[in-house]
């Protein structure tokens, strides 16, 4: 394993990788090119610790609670929603609780966070709100220097299907993803990033080194690695008041990551690395 820098730049190099034969990208959504619900964590975090209290007998302390609740929500991060969902339930339960069903919690989730993403899209939708801020930097330029290379590009979120291609309209980008835009089921098992990755490779009868994943969570980096793919880790900064993204460069070298970013600032040296033989 190597750790160098290229060309004196951010984009650290992790892994010799087989440059020059990418085909098809595959990007992950929020924090990887939308901004639009980040502080999610704020209204994430809270509300489950409040269940945890109110819907079991526990003595445990608010910030036992908070450790707990906060390690396995990051953990699970670039999963489906309702996976950290389902690990409430199961919490609840561990401590005598009676959960109500995961998709109940997620809902509520969602119904908190709403106003939250609600003043942003609608600033973005009357245009008083410029949507470049809402974007991981030069992520819209990235990606169209993709499509003039006519690189196939992919879309695959763990948010609710109906939220991403909305907010990938409003955020000027959903034009480049010619291959599909993917997100979170309500019948949650018919949809992983895994799945639509294998759908991919075998549409196209791709080897690893010619599909690229590109992601800020350890699952989509993990996907990556599972069919020889090519990992670059977007290690963005996210605002949440339990700083859960301090360690996010780690845990996606930890994952894999081939090369991890910053943002994509650096992006036409990252091309050029990437598809030059």
């Amino acid at each position: 394993m190597q750790n160098i820098s290229l060309d004196n730049t951010a984009i650290e190099i992790h892994r010799k990788i087989q440059t020059g034969n990418i085909r098809h990208v595959v990007f992950d959504f929020d924090g990887t090119i939308s901004l639009i619900r980040d502080g999610w964590q704020n209204v994430m975090v809270p509300m489950m610790v409040e269940c945890l209290q109110t819907e079991t007998n526990t003595t445990e302390t608010q910030e036992a609670l908070e450790s707990l609740v906060v390690d396995f929500v990051d953990k699970l991060t670039g999963k489906q929603t309702i996976y950290q969902m389902i690990q409430l339930s199961e919490e609840i339960e561990k401590r005598g609780g009676t959960p109500k069903a995961p998709l109940a919690y997620k809902d509520e989730y969602n119904r908190r966070l709403l106003p939250v993403v609600e003043e942003r899209i609608a600033g973005l939708a009357a245009g008083t709100l410029p949507a470049d801020p809402l974007r991981v930097p030069m992520s819209l330029e990235f990606l169209q220097s993709l499509r003039k290379m006519e690189i196939s590009c992919y879309l695959a979120s763990g948010t609710d299907v109906e939220f991403v291609k909305n907010e990938a309209e409003l955020l000027g980008v959903a034009e480049h993803f010619d291959g599909g835009i993917f997100g979170a089921l309500r019948e949650y098992k018919k949809f992983s990033k895994a799945i639509v990755i294998q759908k991919i490779i075998a549409d196209f009868q791709l080897s690893g080194s010619e599909l690229l994943i590109i992601g800020d969570g350890y699952v989509e980096i993990e996907n990556a690695k599972e069919v020889g793919a090519i990992a670059v880790g977007v290690a963005s900064v996210e605002d949440n008041m339990y700083n859960m993204n301090a360690d996010k460069r780690e845990r996606l070298i930890r994952a894999g990551a081939d090369i991890i970013i910053p943002d994509f600032r650096e992006g036409k040296l990252l091309l050029d690395y990437l598809f030059n033989p």
